[in-house]
Order: C-alpha cells, then sequence, then structure tokens
C-alpha cells in the first residue's frame, strides 16, 4: 500500500512480489438475503471505508476477472493520515469488514470437518454433513448462515529493510447448522511477522512469524479468501530476488482457527517448500516450478492444536514436485491460458487397514480463455479442466487419491463449494461480461465424473461420502453431475464492494443409484445455493 509496509495478504501478494522484484430458494431466503445487504449499506454509510483487500484480483474462474474498484488508493484510513503527516507514510493502518448471508438447500458445503475429539472433551456433531446430500427425506441438507469478518491491521516500516506487521481478525457466524460452526473464531490473532531486507540492496529478504502463504492460483498452499476465518502459517519464509528470477524457501504450521482459545498452530503437522518463478524463460508467459512437503505425525490428529478443524485424517509424508505455466496480460492478444500439473509420493497412514499405504497421485489443471477487449462489455469465453486421481484398488498397498494440501477450493470447482478435486474430472465452461464500469457478471457450467468408481465421492474436504448409500460402488456410473453458477460482482466505489450469486447442482446417475440404494431415503434431490456479499475497507 503506497510506501508502507508490505502487508503478505491474498489480495496483496503479487503487489508484495512486485514490491521484492524491481431452483428451490426459499421465501425466506431473499428476505434474508436483503436484510444482510441493507444492514451491511447502513455501516458503510456511517462508518469509514477504504479499497477492498481484494480489488482487481483475478476471480478463480475460467470466465473473468474481479470487479474493479472505482479509484486507486492506499485506503481511506492511510490516505487520510498520509495527507496530514509525511511521518505517516512509513504507516500501513486499516482493515475491512465483510458480511455475507449464504442460503443453501439440498446439499451443504460442509467446510472443514473435525476429525478427532480429544479426550475429557464433550463429543461434537455435525448435523449438517456430506452424507446428508441429495437426500430427499429425513436427513438435514438444508443450512443457512450469516456472516460477519472484521479484520484490522497495522504495519511500519521505519527503514526501508525493516517491517514488522500485526493484523487482528474477528469471525462470527449465526444460524449455521453445524456444530462447531467452520466459520467462528472470534477475536484473534490473524497475522503477526517481521520481515528484514530491501532487494534494492540486497538480494534476500526473510519474513518470520505468523504469515498468510499465496502460491500459484492457490490450489495447494494459500489463504482462501472465501473463508470466514481465513488460513495462516506460523512459518519462516525466505526469498531470494533477481532480475530473472524469483525463489521462496519456507516451512511453517498451520494456525488452527479455535474458538475461545487463542489461535496456535499444529506443531505436528509442517509443511515446508521451495517455489521458483521467472517471466524470463518465455517472454509471454511466467514458468514456475516447486516442490512441496507435508509431514504430519500420529500426534496431528488427536493434538490439542487441533480441536477444531485443521488437522489432517491421517499421519502422512507427502512430497509434491509440480509445475505452473500462466500466459502475460496481453502477450497474446485476447488470449490466455493457465497450466498446471502436480505429482505425489510419499507415503500415508490408512487407518481402515492399520498400515502405511505408498502415495502415488496426480493432478492436472487447465483454463484457455479469449477476451474479445474491443467490443461492448468485454465478454470473455472460457474452457477448462480440472481433475485430481482417485485410488483404482483400495487394497493394492497403494494410496491413489490425491491430497489438496492447504489448497483453496472455492470458484474453482463450482461456486457451491460442494466438491473439492480428489477423485475427479472437471470439465467446465464459461463466459462473462462486464456491462458497466466495474460491474462484471459471469457464468460458469461444470460436469462432474469420478475419476475412478473404485473410491469415494469426496466433498470439498474431509473424509469421502461412506453412509446413507454413499461409498465406494465399482459397478455405478461414474457421472457425479453438473453445476450451473451466475454471479454479479460491482465495486462502485474504492472502498465498497458488493457481489450476489446463485447455484444449482443437477444430480447425476452416480449419485441417483447410491442414494436408492437406501430405501428410507426416498430418493434424491437437486441442490441450490444463493449468497449476497458486502464488503467495506477503510
Amino acid at each position: 500500500m503506497g510506501n508502507g509496509p508490505p502487508k503478505v495478504t491474498v489480495a496483496s501478494e503479487a503487489k508484495f512480489r512486485h514490491s521484492l522484484m524491481p431452483a428451490r430458494p426459499r421465501a425466506v431466503s431473499f428476505a434474508a438475503a436483503l436484510v444482510a445487504l441493507v444492514a451491511t449499506g447502513f455501516v458503510v454509510v456511517n462508518g469509514q471505508a477504504a479499497v477492498p483487500a481484494d480489488a482487481g484480483k483475478p476471480a478463480a474462474s475460467v470466465s473473468t476477472p474481479e470487479a474493479r474498484p472505482a479509484a486507486k488508493s492506499a485506503g481511506l484510513l492511510n490516505d487520510w493520515l498520509r495527507k496530514e503527516s509525511e511521518a505517516m507514510r512509513a504507516w500501513d493502518i486499516g482493515g475491512d469488514v465483510r458480511m455475507r448471508y449464504v442460503n443453501s438447500e439440498g446439499a451443504v458445503s460442509t467446510g472443514p470437518v473435525m476429525t478427532a475429539t480429544p479426550s475429557g472433551t464433550k463429543p461434537l456433531t455435525t448435523p449438517v454433513n456430506a452424507n446428508n446430500d441429495f437426500i430427499a427425506k429425513g436427513k438435514p441438507n438444508d443450512n443457512e448462515e450469516l456472516l460477519l469478518r472484521e479484520r484490522f491491521h497495522v504495519g511500519y516500516t521505519p527503514v526501508s529493510w525493516f517491517t514488522v506487521f500485526g493484523e487482528f481478525r474477528n469471525s462470527t457466524a449465526s444460524w449455521d447448522q453445524r456444530h462447531p460452526s467452520p466459520n467462528q473464531d472470534e477475536t484473534d490473532l490473524h497475522q503477526a511477522y517481521l520481515a528484514f531486507g530491501d532487494p534494492k540492496l540486497f538480494p534476500l529478504v526473510g519474513i518470520f512469524g505468523r504469515q498468510v502463504l499465496n502460491y500459484g492460483d492457490r490450489r495447494l498452499v494459500s489463504d482462501p479468501p472465501w473463508l470466514n476465518n481465513g488460513r495462516t502459517f506460523d512459518a519462516v519464509r525466505l526469498r531470494f530476488v533477481s532480475d530473472a528470477v524469483w525463489v521462496d524457501a519456507f516451512a511453517g504450521h498451520q494456525v488452527v482457527p479455535q474458538q475461545d482459545h487463542f489461535n496456535r498452530s499444529n506443531s505436528d503437522d509442517l509443511l515446508t517448500g521451495i517455489y521458483a518463478s521467472t517471466d524470463k524463460l518465455l517472454p509471454w508467459q511466467e514458468t514456475q516450478l516447486y516442490f512441496l512437503a507435508r509431514n504430519a505425525n500420529s500426534n496431528a490428529i488427536s493434538s490439542v492444536d487441533s480441536l477444531v478443524p485443521g488437522a489432517p485424517a491421517t499421519a502422512r509424508d507427502i512430497y509434491i514436485p509440480g509445475l505452473r505455466f500462466k500466459s502475460l496480460p496481453g502477450k497474446l492478444g485476447g488470449w490466455d491460458y493457465t497450466v498446471e500439473a502436480a505429482g505425489q509420493f510419499g507415503s500415508i497412514h490408512n487407518a481402515t487397514l492399520k498400515k502405511r499405504l505408498d502415495q502415488q497421485a496426480y493432478a492436472v489443471f487447465a483454463n484457455v480463455g479469449y477476451t474479445w477487449t474491443n467490443t461492448w462489455g468485454a465478454p470473455r469465453l472460457g474452457v477448462g479442466y480440472e481433475g485430481g486421481s482417485g485410488d483404482s484398488n483400495p487394497k493394492d498397498g497403494r494410496n491413489e487419491t490425491f491430497d489438496s494440501v492447504f489448497g483453496t477450493i472455492h470458484q474453482y470447482y463450482g461456486q457451491m463449494d460442494l466438491f473439492g478435486y480428489r477423485n475427479l474430472q472437471i470439465p467446465r465452461v464459461g463466459a462473462s461480461l462486464t456491462p458497466l464500469k466495474n460491474l462484471v457478471l459471469t457464468v460458469d457450467y461444470l460436469k462432474f465424473w469420478l475419476a475412478d468408481t473404485q473410491d469415494y465421492l469426496y466433498p470439498a474436504s474431509g473424509p469421502g461420502r461412506n453412509s446413507n448409500g454413499y461409498g465406494i460402488h465399482p459397478t455405478f456410473d461414474s457421472y457425479v453431475g453438473s453445476e450451473a453458477d451466475v454471479i454479479a460482482k460491482y465495486a462502485p466505489l474504492a472502498w465498497l464492494k458488493l457481489e450476489a450469486g446463485y447455484g444449482h447442482f443437477f444430480v447425476g446417475d452416480y449419485i441417483r443409484q447410491s442414494v436408492k440404494s437406501v430405501a428410507a431415503n426416498g430418493g434424491t434431490v437437486d441442490a441450490d445455493w444463493c449468497y449476497v456479499q458486502t464488503t467495506i475497507s477503510f
């Protein structure tokens, strides 16, 4: 932000890098959505505001970029302070408030799920879970949420080679039927780090402390912007910078949100990696190469740090080589593309077989699009494919289900967040239009097939669906279903961002056959989802 400290967040990762390198929505749904939007608008009018934290970030979609703010700004508070005093240019003070209403019917994004109940604590239940999805009778598969998130940060850069930064976050969830809600974590420390180094003086920069980690398209390591709590790591990160390449080396433990407790990181679950990027190898393309590792021992599942979502389901030692190619803006006329591929090896503990299995998995992501920049509304059409391997034989001593590690789910694999990419093949098509300045409309259509019917159908996170008719069904059809999404994003002012969206999931033969195998389920239903969201920044 201006001359302030290099805050490393989802929204500012690109800027930080640059600074280092010279059908059935209920009636109440619409009413509640309107109330949420109006209520947040009241806060905007009667309080301070600033540039949206993620303004101008590319959407995680084959369709479109996000709506951009009306004007560039370092934030209303920063702009005012720096105008009043030249000394305030060393400071970065600001934050944001976000309110979102979400309604789901027929299936609910489970979010992270608890994998263990530590001894001495009261067992917790999740009445809404993936095993209830798309079931017509007797299962709780509807949910409503009113989410509020406030963040406030302070950074100070007294000299070019030193920054101290802190950020607090408060996340609340109302009406959520999940217990515990994965979106609740009141008043906690989101980031706190020290940054040393100025690449203009020396090509090595270090960041130490609680921080976000975002790489590539955030498919494997990210602070997911959609999450109410977000994701941070207690980590050490070193970056080497030259005119031709930047290379990051990092190691850290995920911070686990824990309501009514100070958030701590899970010291038994270690993420390490090396990530390199250059735009000099090919003049029209950003080329990236990485190697990641996740090493979680058996204590990571029942650690005191993992009372709530965040722990792995089992112990694992997984190693991930990968590469990513992304076209540079404007280098190919109206065309753009992204291609990424990753493999996994190592081992993972299978709780059912009570032994370690060799990890042998892969994932491939590819998107290409064309934008008619000289046409009204700058329409864009894109196609893509998302896919992660599944396990072809649960008894052969190998695990072939791709582990999504700490990646983001939302948008890439459907706005409804019903699935990730584990054991799925997901072709998609999308289109976008910008009919007014700062207003972006997108439409996406995705189809889902199991990569292997010898493996489960997995929700966005957590174990595969394994009850109420769901499970491993090798003789069933592999077609899971399709999803259609419509999203509108509008940034009328530099400090105000409005969003609304609707999604519908059409069940396929695999789901019909699974649910039908239990007569009490009464058949299947499609799923509907809608949301409205307002973000103000100051």
